[in-house]
């Protein structure tokens, strides 16, 4: 796929400010938030006390001093509902809490040559100054490109890059191939299991930071290997069934279909179905279509 770039418009920006920011979120999400300078990116998870997903996010630092700032990027559509739930926790944290998405836009740019057009290294989270903005290497998987928030002005640089100027489709199917969930596309809020939907192998969890929200129920799952079904990345012969479509398996009802496009999309399937289907021969079957899972190459639990 050659190099381009797209205005992810599903995302928008909040900011998190104030001399407690980091303590603040320290003790909220699922990454380590210390770890996050201006040199260094994270993707975050925002979860239920009973370990369920809320919220998704990359996250980043920008400006120094008095003026540095924690980024997020919610989606847009539940920002508002993401910074009523920081509210309610702020007691008396000195933080300030402020809508950016009047401000800064959220893009990525992906396919091959994209990082180096950007002059960023293929490690999760690497963060550099562009164009007004930030630009960082998708600290979930560096094969997905860079994201980058960026005043309005500062989309124009991207074009000086050498980028080509792409669509949020293209980009949808380069993270479809990959087996990438993407907030509420693949999650269900309230329902979800991080470790079902590969978080864990995203960079999205620390395993040795203190207590956060849905800390304790997201490590007995780990360390009790509670995990009956994971998001599989799927090929669809067929009419691409609708996201919520049963998936099945000799009649049985085993998983369900996510976000999907151009013959590409996420499942979540019974483990112990993918093993019985990869020694029968048996075929997933969703409305009209077959799906052909895969373990996704990023995923180290998948290997020998």
């Amino acid at each position: 796929m050659s190099a381009g770039y797209a205005v992810l418009d599903r995302r928008n920006v909040v900011a998190v400010s104030g001399e407690d920011r980091k303590a603040f979120l320290q003790g909220l999400v699922s990454n380590d938030v210390l770890r996050v300078t201006p040199d260094h990116a994270a993707y975050a998870l925002f979860l239920t006390p009973q370990g369920k997903f809320l919220h998704d996010f990359t996250l980043v630092e920008s400006g120094s001093g008095e003026d540095a700032v924690l980024l997020l990027d919610p989606e847009t559509d539940r920002r508002a509902d993401l910074l009523r739930r920081l509210k309610m926790y702020k007691l008396r944290s000195k933080i300030t809490l402020e809508d950016r998405a009047d401000q800064l836009r959220v893009a990525v740019a992906f396919g091959d040559g994209a990082l180096e057009a950007l002059g960023l290294p293929a490690e999760p989270g690497a963060t550099r100054p562009f164009g007004g903005g930030i630009a960082f290497t998708d600290p979930r998987l560096p094969a997905l490109g860079a994201r980058l928030f960026l005043p309005a002005e500062g989309l124009a640089v991207l074009g000086a890059t050498g980028l080509a100027p792409g669509d949020v489709a293209e980009y949808d199917r380069l993270r479809l191939s990959l087996g990438v969930p993407d907030g509420t596309l693949d999650l269900i809020p309230e329902k979800s299991i991080p470790l079902e939907s590969r978080m864990d192998a995203l960079n999205a969890i620390s395993w040795d930071k203190g207590c956060y929200m849905g800390q304790e129920l997201t490590a007995r799952t780990k360390y009790r290997a509670l995990i009956k079904k994971k998001l599989f990345p799927v090929t669809v012969d067929g009419a691409l069934p609708e996201a919520g479509t049963p998936v099945t398996l000799d009649g049985k009802d085993v998983g369900e279909v996510r976000s999907g496009r151009d013959g590409a999309a996420l499942a979540l399937l019974r483990l112990e179905d993918v093993q019985h289907a990869a020694g029968t021969g048996l075929t997933f079957q969703a409305g009209a279509a077959t799906l052909t899972p895969r373990e996704p190459a990023w995923d180290p639990t998948t290997k020998g």
